[in-house]
């Protein structure tokens, strides 16, 4: 089975859970290696209150002995500090439906008269599991040469600097609002700062890259296959994620398709490149051994202290939001969501590729993957579809 996941728990229950399937065997991993991961989700800048009661650390249930993956399901824990401040206390119940929430919708697909039925698990919260299970995409993909790095591109109305991805990925590493260099760095602090003052929230362009990919992860076969469909799919599913892109897909709308496409040359050494990378790494659903460009558009959350229009479900009545504790800007913590969600795509991609149950099995067959140096097409004419007999 490829690799994959379940998660499950709420904002406020007693822990998020997560099982993992498909994780060969062998890999080493502890839970030191999660919480690297899990401490940049929980980066201050921009960050509410919740950040300052939990610190994530996930145990490790099952699935890992002697500090190396066993091939069997790997189960996870993440205990919710806050729990123990909402047990046994009396909670109203929350019938006022927050605009650009699940509330509304929610509400009436599942017939509660409780948003907090909803709310709760359709928190951002969840994305803690999806950061464990990526630092295991990461450790299992690192062992192949493959890193990933983020950085964001451009916050509120703070445009962004034109800064070589080498250097923006290298600054963002510690920076505590992911800038790509320190005069985005101070814009951001300061867009931050003011719309908390505001009561207000931000959005921005978070820009993923991946290098070390190996060519051809993904077909294009079938729909399903096709691994830009698939990673698509797994960057809209973070909360308050409303674009995504490869590359500078929209902008490269404005080229002539002669000079869009990427050129496939030799180098002075002789070996097959492409001199620019505007397919972002990926065409016709496969990966082309240049680095994987990603671009997520995040909006501002919809939880804001400035009170929003809206009903209260019991009254039926016009009302007013009410503020419960929430990020001003959770867009640096989201860069290491981003990150998480594309390298559980990643690793997927990489065991279909190669099969096998444990990773010294995977790595020899990685060794012996094609590249395009070794192409050569047949001189011969084939003949596809031949005449039947008698037409």
């Amino acid at each position: 089975m490829a690799f994959s996941y379940l998660s499950a728990g709420e904002s406020h229950g007693p822990c998020l859970a997560v099982i993992i399937e498909g994780v060969p065997a062998g890999l080493p991993l502890d839970e030191a290696t999660l919480a690297a991961d899990l401490a940049r989700r929980q980066l201050k800048a921009g960050a509410g209150g919740r950040m300052a009661i939990e610190t994530d650390r996930a145990s490790i249930l099952s699935g890992v002995m002697a500090g190396k993956t066993t091939g069997a399901p790997i189960a996870l824990s993440i205990p919710n500090k806050d729990f123990a401040a909402w047990q046994g206390r009396a909670v109203p119940a929350y019938t006022t439906a927050r605009p650009g929430h699940a509330d509304l919708a929610a509400c009436v697909k599942y017939g509660f008269d409780d948003i907090r039925c909803a709310l709760e698990r359709s928190s951002a919260r969840e994305t803690a599991c999806r950061v464990a299970v990526g630092a295991i995409a990461r450790a299992f993909l690192g062992h192949f040469g493959i890193r990933a790095g983020s950085y964001i591109a451009s916050l509120g109305a703070v445009r962004e600097a034109a800064v070589p991805p080498a250097e923006a990925l290298a600054f963002a590493a510690t920076s505590p609002v992911r800038a790509p260099n320190q005069a985005q760095a101070d814009a951001y602090a300061n867009a931050i700062h003011l719309a908390g003052v505001k009561g207000e929230t931000l959005g921005g362009v978070i820009a993923c890259q991946v290098e070390g990919l190996p060519i051809g992860l993904g077909s294009y076969v079938t729909p399903e296959r096709r691994l830009d469909a698939r990673l698509a799919a797994a960057v809209m599913s973070v909360n308050a994620i409303k674009g995504v892109e490869f590359a500078e897909a929209f902008a490269n709308t404005e080229l002539l398709g002669s000079a869009l496409h990427d050129p496939i040359a030799r180098d002075t050494a002789g070996h097959v490149c492409r001199p620019t990378n505007r397919a972002g790494g990926l065409e016709a659903g496969m990966t082309t051994g240049q680095p994987l460009l990603i671009r997520a558009a995040m909006k501002p959350i919809p939880t804001t202290l400035t009170p929003q229009r809206s009903l209260d479900f019991a009254t039926g009545e016009p009302a007013s939001t009410t503020y419960e504790r929430s990020d001003t800007c959770p867009v640096p913590r989201a860069c290491v969501v981003i990150e998480s969600v594309v390298l559980i795509e990643l690793a997927a991609a990489l065991i279909e590729k190669l099969g096998g149950d444990s990773l010294p099995e995977m790595l020899a067959r990685y060794a012996a993957l094609p590249t395009a140096d070794a192409l050569r097409l047949s001189p011969e004419p084939k003949v596809f579809w031949p005449e039947r007999p008698g037409l």
